[in-house]
């Protein structure tokens, strides 16, 4: 499990559950099993946990327990496979929506700039989508798009007119050829610019922001009343989405008033402002500088 990733506020976020000894509970991004692990060690023997993760390289991490049952696929389709298993509703889901250590420390999976290899991204090695067929495909507007709203890259515009440009001449493939082309657009510090755009892509191939809303949709759906849902993020647009989901049941944040005029208010918000880690973390794992981990109970 260290070796694959260390869990991020991993105390705090299995405290947050309220683990009842015997309740249903799902780590829906299983990866290293790190915050699974903790949740089964505080199940009683009726107890259960389902763990979801679309990433092959997790099923290597995968723990035999009778009182586990991992499902193998994105968490946006998390109402339709707890039916399946035959656990309808539960009693709480924890979400780290972050990167694994592994996939961002293996060449292969392209989601790092420190690696010359396949521009790729792809959490689901089965996916058709790849981050070579975005920078190849898309069209400026597209492009200038997605650099913008997942990435906050200040001169997307600029960066996006730039990559369909070289593209005419050579398709884009490899990461090195890629930082190559764009180095002259790099604005700021290097490593934070490139972050910022390798962020946008690897957001778009997997349609983390879909996918999000999706789950969190299911979440309120399959949650028991009193049910925790805890949630890591690691950028603003999720951490904005959370917040606004938790306060108002959906992704704007505006109040939805019923036909008697009452404000619709699914979720008691437990966490009036977002947890972060400690120093201490973040010391020892540098990776966890941006998270933020919101609470809610469903009413």
């Amino acid at each position: 499990m260290d070796s694959y990733h260390d869990p991020v506020l991993l105390n705090e976020s299995i405290e947050a559950l309220i683990i009842n000894e015997n309740g249903v509970y799902v780590d829906a991004t299983y990866g290293g099993g790190g915050h699974s692990g903790f949740i089964l060690q505080k199940l009683g023997a009726k107890g259960h946990l389902l763990g979801f993760d679309q990433d092959e390289d997790t099923l290597s991490n995968v723990t035999e327990n009778e009182q586990f049952t991992f499902v193998h696929h994105n968490f946006k389709h998390l109402k339709r496979f707890l039916k399946l298993h035959g656990y309808p509703q539960v009693d709480g889901i924890l979400a780290d929506l972050g990167v694994s250590s592994h996939q961002l420390n293996d060449a292969d999976r392209g989601f790092s700039f420190r690696f010359d290899t396949d521009l790729d991204m792809r959490m689901n090695q089965q996916g058709d989508l790849s981050a070579a067929d975005i920078l190849n495909d898309y069209d400026v507007d597209s492009l200038q798009q997605v650099f913008s709203l997942y990435g906050e890259v200040r001169n997307s515009k600029s960066l996006a007119q730039l990559i369909v440009e070289e593209r005419r001449s050579l398709p884009f493939k490899k990461i090195g050829d890629f930082i190559l082309k764009i180095n002259p657009l790099i604005r700021g510090n290097r490593n934070r610019y490139l972050a910022q755009v390798f962020q946008a892509l690897r957001i778009e191939v997997n349609d983390e922001i879909g996918a999000l809303k999706t789950f969190l949709e299911e979440s309120l759906q399959v949650l028991k009343p009193g049910g925790r849902l805890v949630i890591i993020s690691y950028h603003s647009l999720e951490d904005r989405l959370v917040k606004n989901f938790f306060k108002s049941g959906n992704f704007t944040g505006e109040y939805v008033k019923d036909f008697y005029g009452n404000i619709e208010r699914p979720f008691k918000i437990i966490t009036k402002k977002a947890f972060i880690p400690t120093d201490k973390e973040i010391k020892i794992n540098p990776r966890a500088r941006s998270a933020k981990m919101r609470i809610a109970e469903k009413k």
